[in-house]
């Protein structure tokens, strides 16, 4: 990998990471449309290490707060109905679907998942999901003319229920195009809760996991060196620098504005990359060991 295609990469990952548009399958195009080897799935999971820094510093107030009562709360019986704890107990308990499917999915998620007819699919199929969840969320915030405006669920509203569902939905991002914040904003506001919770608990929810699984594919490129290790790590501090920023404007996007236009864009990426794909223009496994 030379350092302009890890620039390029690395600026891509943080554009993509945090809004609802799938950033494993937006690298996984770049290389195709380039013609560019596939970067891979250690190389995602490496450079999502740098977005998820960036979560770390902008909620680090919130995180601070949650750890700190997380741990009291070991403790001290009177700390465990104290909401900081809590969030500390559903953000481990929304964390083990994803832990487990990613193991037992390992060998998938970096083989026939990268095929980008799948990817396509997941792009069209879950911005058609987001698309309905946004519609019913401003439906109930809006109201209508038979019907008052309904009061939507926030963070202190969660259980372990809707922490697993969440947790579900999360998991279903190990596919290339789902999107990781897609999948579990588009839970919670199936679920009732407003934007700015689901798209809270989603950025909260994905720290351990993708600190999880890059220590994991860390270990392993460390071992078999199948990373290049300066390209990738530039990646990651450019991915830093870019993600900080567009988590900045995503949290103050949500609060007035609708999904839709996310929803439009997977779809019309999801509908060329087909007609790319069937028209031979692109193979399915492009970018794939030099196809």
């Amino acid at each position: 990998m030379s350092w302009f295609e890890s620039f390029i990469l690395g600026l891509v990952q943080g554009l993509t990471e945090f809004l609802p548009i799938s950033s494993s399958a937006h690298l996984r195009l770049t290389a195709a449309f380039a013609g560019w080897e596939d970067p891979g799935a250690a190389f995602t999971a490496i450079t999502q290490i740098g977005t998820e820094t960036a979560v770390l510093i902008y909620f680090r107030k919130d995180i601070a707060r949650i750890v700190s009562a997380w741990f009291r709360s070991l403790t001290d019986k009177t700390m465990r109905s104290d909401h900081d704890a809590q969030m500390g107990w559903l953000v481990i308990v929304g964390s083990i679907p994803i832990g487990v499917l990613g193991v037992t999915l390992k060998d998938q998620i970096e083989g026939p998942f990268r095929d980008l007819r799948l990817t396509a699919t997941t792009l069209i199929v879950m911005g058609v999901v987001l698309g309905i969840a946004d519609r019913l969320a401003a439906r109930d915030e809006a109201g209508g003319r038979h019907r008052a405006a309904r009061e939507r669920k926030t963070l202190r509203d969660l259980g372990v229920r809707d922490g697993l569902i969440f947790g579900v939905c999360q998991a279903m991002a190990l596919i290339p195009g789902v999107s990781r914040s897609g999948a579990t904003i588009s839970g919670g506001l199936l679920m009732g809760y407003t934007r700015e919770a689901a798209a809270r608990y989603s950025f909260l929810l994905a720290i351990p996991a993708v600190l999880a699984s890059g220590g994991m594919e860390l270990k392993d490129a460390a071992s078999d060196g199948s990373v290049s290790w300066g390209p990738t790590i530039f990646a990651t501090i450019v991915a830093f620098a870019v993600g900080y920023a567009v988590i900045a404007w995503f949290m103050k996007f949500i609060t007035t504005k609708s999904f839709m236009p996310f929803v439009y864009y997977r779809i019309a990426l999801g509908i060329l990359l087909f007609i790319l794909v069937g028209a031979d223009v692109l193979s399915p496994h492009a970018g794939e060991s030099g196809v």
